[in-house]
């Protein structure tokens, strides 16, 4: 079936043309596995990719400490998984291309020739939509815990966060509607970015088909979820840092898991 033929479908229909396959709990580390071996196979593109990202991260933390606004750091960096599939669009295409053995260079991975370019962009529009209710989110329960207090500077934060019943409650609320909301993200980007990249179809169909994928698999994919959060941490933490190997890692990963996946 031509991606012509797929687009003229309606979303539904065409969705059903691209069967979803049922995977192991085993698949996850061995995504894991190939992202890593695909950091090692062009660690050129890779870790550059990485530590570019790292770069644009910390230059935007400098900026907003320079505006006094470094009390939106910790909200930005939790909602940094949000947009993290569209980031890593440069990674899909560099592990499709050592897939398909076509050569491999930063400038591949920086400026794409996707299926469906304006189809990408849309689900990054609605991804951006997703970070900014997020932020919104955010400062309302804020609001609705602390009341007219100004937000803390950034190393008054955590004690307030850690050591009160307004934190604490604060931290509990939050977590559960950023997770609802965070759950909703990964159910309709969990593939169809890397769908996209590789098939001319709309964003509908691969939101759909995405869906469908985590309904397939649900256990599967929460626990590919849950590591992605931890990976994800894991490089925040270290100033950043370590988001030279683990975005590339995740990113890699998620390729394969979208080949896995997706027939």
């Amino acid at each position: 079936m031509s991606g012509q033929n797929i687009t003229s479908a309606a979303p539904g229909a065409a969705a059903s043309l691209l069967r979803v396959k049922q995977v192991t709990l085993e698949q996850p580390w061995s995504w894991l596995a190939a992202g890593w071996r695909d950091i090692w196979r062009a660690p050129h593109v890779s870790l550059t990719y990485g530590a570019i990202f790292t770069a644009i991260s910390l230059l935007l933390t400098f900026g907003l400490f320079a505006a006094n606004l470094e009390y939106l750091l910790p909200p930005l960096a939790a909602g940094f998984i949000l947009v993290g599939p569209m980031l890593a669009v440069g990674l899909y295409e560099t592990s499709r291309r050592l897939e398909a053995g076509e050569p491999v260079t930063l400038a591949s991975a920086l400026f794409i020739a996707a299926r469906a370019p304006t189809q990408i962009a849309f689900l990054g529009f609605i991804l951006a939509l997703a970070l900014l209710a997020w932020m919104r989110l955010a400062s309302l329960l804020f609001a609705l815990f602390f009341g007219t207090l100004d937000f803390p500077p950034l190393e008054q934060i955590l004690p307030l966060l850690f050591f009160s019943w307004e934190g604490l409650s604060l931290l509990i609320v939050g977590s559960v509607f950023g997770g609802i909301i965070a759950a909703g993200v990964f159910a309709i980007s969990a593939v169809s970015v890397p769908l996209l990249l590789i098939r001319d179809i709309d964003a509908i169909t691969a939101m759909l088909i995405s869906v469908r994928a985590v309904r397939r698999n649900f256990l599967v994919l929460a626990l590919w979820a849950w590591l992605i959060a931890v990976l994800t941490g894991f490089g925040l933490i270290p100033g950043f840092l370590g988001m030279i190997v683990t975005f590339p890692l995740v990113g890699h990963a998620t390729w394969h898991a979208c080949r896995d996946l997706v027939e």
